[in-house]
């Protein structure tokens, strides 16, 4: 019950701004206003989060602030990762980087390159939406690849609105910018989101 509160009060900001920018009564109403806040949400933190991997010197890639965290460049694969993993869910396909764990890449090149390719292929994505598109499930995919011997089979998930895989990767894109803002703060280095606006 909590999480649904928590996805209904998300939503809800994020369509505010969009909401206050609709014509007047009687002029014509912009078409799909909740799809659009979506896509902006999206846009400003995969920005932000594009930034930050550009920012960050490679040097620093390696660094966690304790042993028990992941490092800046783990957190920029992972995201990646997740990118993939929520979009092609909601596009019904296989997953393009199936196999490709970019976690484990430790190269600042390689990093960036893997952020600005699942923000890119999400921005299609997003972009794609309509209001009536996010409420709807997307079409099955292809089954997921099986478990790692000795691990446990996933359970089949069950069809759910377009919408909470999508808000789910601007939760979770936001919730590691989050991580990025105190790793770069750690390194003297000033945030996208705090940087003056020129």
């Amino acid at each position: 019950m909590k999480r649904m509160l928590l996805v209904v009060v998300c939503l809800l900001a994020m369509t505010l701004p969009a909401l206050a920018q609709m014509p007047a009564q009687g002029a014509t109403a912009t078409a799909d206003p909740v799809a659009k806040a979506l896509k902006a949400s999206f846009d400003t933190v995969s920005g932000y989060l594009a930034k930050s991997a550009e920012k960050m010197p490679e040097a620093n890639y390696s660094f966690k602030p304790t042993p028990e965290v992941r490092s800046f460049g783990e957190i920029v694969g992972h995201v990646a990762n997740a990118q993939f993993s929520y979009c092609s869910r909601v596009k019904g396909e296989a997953n393009p980087n199936q196999g490709n764990d970019f976690e484990k890449k430790t190269a600042k090149a390689d990093l960036v390159k893997a952020i600005d390719d699942s923000s890119a292929y999400c921005s299609v994505v997003y972009g794609s939406m309509t209001d009536a598109m996010l409420l709807e499930a997307p079409p099955a995919g292809p089954p997921p690849p099986p478990p790692a011997a000795g691990a446990k089979p996933r359970p089949p998930q069950p069809p759910m609105p377009r919408l909470r895989p999508l808000l789910g990767n601007i939760t979770h894109d936001w919730e590691h910018y989050g991580n990025f803002v105190t790793y770069l703060r750690l390194k003297g280095l000033v945030p996208p989101s705090s940087e003056p606006n020129k």
